[in-house]
Parts: C-alpha cells; sequence; structure tokens
C-alpha cells in the first residue's frame, strides 16, 4: 500500500519556468487572481445529489466585491476557452463559486453559465505550484489528452476534466458490472504504464476520473488524472504506480480477473510505444520543459536519494545515482521506460 506524505511542500515558479510558459502561451495576464477570490465573506457545505457532503464549501461575497467577480471571471473564462475573444462574456455569468480546504492547492471552483441556453462549465483558479504546472504539462505532451491552463503571477486556472470520478466508479458502478470490464482493465493498465513514465504520483480513486464514450457496438474508457499536486514529489517508487493504492484495490482485482500476464505486458508495450510517438512529435517542447525542470529543486533531498535507491533497483541499472534533483530523475525514467535514445539529451 503506497503512503503519502502528509502535506505536500509548495515551489514557486523560477524564472526558467516563466520563460518556458511565456514562450508556449501558457502565460497571460488574468483580471481575477487567487487572492481575489480569498476575500469572501462566509461558506456553507456543498452537498451532492444524495445529501452527502462532497468536502467544497459554496462560498458568497459581498455585492460589489460578486459583480467585479463575475465580470473578471467571465474574461477568464474566455482567456481559457476561447483564446481572449471576449466578444461572449455578455452572456456568461459565474453563478457558484465553490472552496475545498481539503488537499495541497485549497482550490477555488467556478460555475460559469451560459445565459442564452443555461449551459454551464467549470474551470479551477488555484495557486501556481511549480510542482502542479510540471504535472499539467507533462500530460500535456506525453498522455493522449490536451489540457487548457493559464498562469498569471501566483495564480494557476485549469479547465474542468469531465469525467466520473474513480471512486464513484468504484463505488457505484463496478458492483454492478453493466460495463466492459475488460475494457476497463486496459485501460487502467495504460494509465498505471503513463502515471509511472512520467513519475506523477499519488493516483488514488479521487484523483483520477472514467470518461466513457459510446463506441460502435460498446462503449470505450479512457483513465485520466484530474490531480498532478504529486509530480516527481515523493520518495517511494510505489506513489507512481496507481496499483498500490488500496482505493483501487477492486480496479487491480479486476485486471487479474479479465487480464493475463501477456495481455497485461502488451498493454504496457502498446502504451510505452504511443508515448515514444508522442515524444518525438514534441521533443524539442519536452528537452525545453525538461531543462527547466533539472534547474529545480521540486522534492527535499531525502526523497530525492530515496527515489534514486528504488528506481535503480527496478531498472537494475544505477543510472540514478547521476541525477542530482527530481527533474534529472524524471528524464532518466522517461529515457528508461521509453527507450529513448538521445532525444533529450
Amino acid at each position: 500500500m503506497a503512503l503519502i506524505s502528509k502535506k505536500k511542500l509548495n515551489y514557486s515558479i523560477k524564472p526558467a519556468l516563466r520563460e518556458y510558459l511565456h514562450h508556449y502561451d501558457r502565460e497571460t495576464k488574468l483580471p481575477v487572481t487567487y487572492r481575489d477570490m480569498t476575500h469572501f465573506s462566509g461558506a456553507f457545505p456543498l452537498l451532492d445529489r444524495y445529501g452527502n457532503d462532497t468536502l467544497w464549501e459554496t462560498v458568497f461575497y459581498e455585492p460589489q466585491t460578486l459583480r467585479e467577480l463575475s465580470e473578471g471571471l467571465a474574461q477568464v473564462y474566455a482567456l481559457l476557452k476561447t483564446d481572449g475573444d471576449l466578444s461572449f462574456t455578455d452572456h456568461l455569468l459565474a453563478d457558484r463559486i465553490d472552496y475545498c480546504r481539503f488537499g495541497n492547492s485549497n482550490p477555488f471552483r467556478v460555475r460559469i453559465v451560459n445565459r442564452l441556453n443555461d449551459n454551464y462549465d467549470y474551470f479551477y483558479v488555484k495557486t501556481a505550484d511549480a510542482s502542479r504546472v510540471y504535472g499539467l504539462e507533462l500530460e500535456h505532451l506525453l498522455s493522449p489528452n490536451r489540457l487548457s491552463y493559464l498562469v498569471s503571477g501566483d495564480t494557476l486556472v485549469e479547465e474542468h476534466i469531465a469525467g466520473i470520478p474513480g471512486d464513484d466508479f468504484i463505488r457505484t458502478r463496478m458492483p454492478q458490472m453493466q460495463f466492459n470490464q475488460v475494457r476497463i482493465a486496459k485501460e487502467f493498465v495504460k494509465f498505471n504504464e503513463r502515471c509511472f513514465a512520467r513519475l506523477l504520483g499519488d493516483m488514488r480513486s479521487y484523483n483520477y476520473v472514467i470518461v466513457v464514450t459510446p463506441d460502435l457496438e460498446a462503449e470505450q474508457y479512457r483513465v485520466r488524472a484530474i490531480d498532478f499536486d504529486q509530480q516527481s514529489y515523493e520518495g517511494r517508487k510505489t506513489m507512481y504506480l496507481p496499483q498500490y493504492f488500496k482505493d483501487n484495490l477492486a480496479v487491480i482485482q479486476m485486471c487479474s480477473r479479465f487480464l493475463k500476464a501477456e495481455t497485461i505486458r502488451q498493454y504496457q508495450t502498446e502504451e510505452r510505444v504511443l508515448m515514444l510517438r508522442r515524444v518525438r512529435l514534441e521533443r524539442y517542447r519536452l528537452k525545453a520543459l525538461m531543462d527547466c525542470m533539472r534547474r529545480e529543486e521540486l522534492a527535499p533531498p531525502e526523497k530525492v536519494a530515496q527515489l534514486q535507491t528504488e528506481l535503480n533497483l527496478h531498472h537494475k541499472t544505477s543510472a540514478f545515482n547521476r541525477c542530482r534533483n527530481m527533474g534529472d530523475i524524471v528524464r532518466q525514467n522517461l529515457k528508461l521506460v521509453l527507450d529513448l535514445p538521445n532525444i533529450l539529451d
């Protein structure tokens, strides 16, 4: 069983990463900051449709503050979704703002409503921790998923990733077994492989979602990470393998029941090949990101040393002894897992 550290340290965005974000249009000036969002005057618990506590609170503001925030948040949504085309903001309204005290990032979740048709969407406002930004960018480059996010000073804005929360899926849908278990098992194997290759940790069931897509004769599934706080921070190798979290035990048992060892190896190889192709397509951008990451301290020295030792044992190598920090370790792990030649050198 994987045990996470009680509280992750936050790391500010350094000039090299800031320059990278600016170059790839991830940084812009936002009309609302995280600090602006903290000036709420009260809150009450947000319950789900069954009356259960969601661990979120709906916050409220003084009328003048709310008017200013709502206008600014509509503009933030336009920057995130339409590249700054503000012509749509007149009929957009931030009708609810939720706050979560649980976890590392203490995010705000904003619900944006289109007043012309009552359709709504969400986005998140968080503090701009460097670990989280590296996690988002690695997900964008190495996974089959593309992410929209923006950074402004100490504020990070992320799009909402739609899907069924993993813990909800395990609790409510798995007992009914009204889905294709083989396909879910296959996707979890691939998800496990992606997390380990790029060292994304803490993928407990509430930190990923299941995306369901109707297909010709059945449904297709994809497992997507939604929390990137624990990008290459922990010292234990098991933290980067979702299969070791007890929250995911039901899924692991399903994988064991429906997938043979050779099938699991096939799916792992398939995912590695796909990741390798993505690396080749984004080789210059990925190298630029790795160069930034290798200049930073993103975890305490004792965690770096522990992960070096455990990955050396896992890969049966001494290559990680040359790594000075987590950026070096991520780069070396990608090279070994994906069998990269000299793409990241």
